[in-house]
């Protein structure tokens, strides 16, 4: 029997204290952590790897659909949304996740989650389904957690200049710092929206709002200009792409 790692999200304890009761009943779940906001459960969730979540969505600072936006496709667990506002169980269930927990719910209503949770967790393609519907429906996260030092900080996707990947990492240019995640740049441009961003490179994508001039080289290719001072190449095969965002 596969035992399923879960982690609990939820700021109220006695919730936390009630569900880690009723899951410890079952014997091929095991709770590996419980956290009480959407920074540690980013954080917790990154480092262990579970296979359920179940995720608060109304906590302060971070709601949990905001977690969700943030939490790598490539290793996305199932999501189970848990609230006490029923537009927000709705909405949850919406953005296709394998269920919602509408507070209070009874023991009854748990199992009924519980034994879908075990049909879903062996098909891995409904794992990230939850993340990419979440960030469809947001547009992007407006918000980017990033290491920093030893811990993890929110800042601003407005505050982003560039992005460069490099091999499994991407670097990340703000206004006033950089920052590097272990991610691919497809994924992270999912997850804040390409809305404001434009790749000029297959390694590089910068906000449309700090492009301050273009200049042409050769064979196609141009210099961009950043409002900052920084110099950039732009591959004659995002050319067109670049000019359509800039109105040219």
């Amino acid at each position: 029997m596969r035992v399923l790692r879960v982690v609990i999200v939820d700021d109220e304890p006695p919730a936390r204290d009630k569900l880690r009761r009723w899951l410890s009943e079952q014997p091929d779940l095991e709770v590996v952590a419980e956290v009480g906001d959407g920074v540690s459960a980013v954080q917790c969730i990154g480092v262990l790897l579970p296979d359920v979540v179940f995720l608060d969505i109304q906590m302060p600072a971070m709601n949990g659909l905001e977690v969700a936006a943030q939490l790598q496709s490539t290793a996305a667990p199932l999501l189970v949304f848990v609230t006490a506002f029923g537009d927000h169980a709705l909405r949850a269930f919406d953005l296709n996740a394998i269920d919602y927990l509408l507070k209070p719910y009874d023991k009854e209503r748990l199992l009924r989650t519980l034994q879908r949770v075990r049909e879903r967790a062996p098909n891995k393609a409904l794992h990230s389904n939850a993340i990419r519907i979440a960030r469809q429906a947001s547009g992007g996260a407006n918000r980017l957690l990033v290491p920093d030092g030893d811990k993890l900080s929110l800042i601003e996707r407005d505050s982003i200049r560039w992005m460069q990947a490099d091999d499994n990492y991407v670097h990340v240019h703000c206004s006033t710092a950089q920052y590097v995640l272990r991610r691919t740049l497809q994924d992270l441009l999912a997850q804040i929206g390409e809305s404001q961003f434009v790749r000029i490179h297959k390694s590089t994508a910068v906000n449309v709002a700090e492009i301050q001039a273009l200049h042409p080289l050769f064979k196609g290719d141009y210099e961009v200009h950043l409002r900052d001072g920084t110099t950039l190449r732009l591959s004659r095969r995002y050319k067109d792409d670049v000019f359509a965002r800039l109105g040219r």
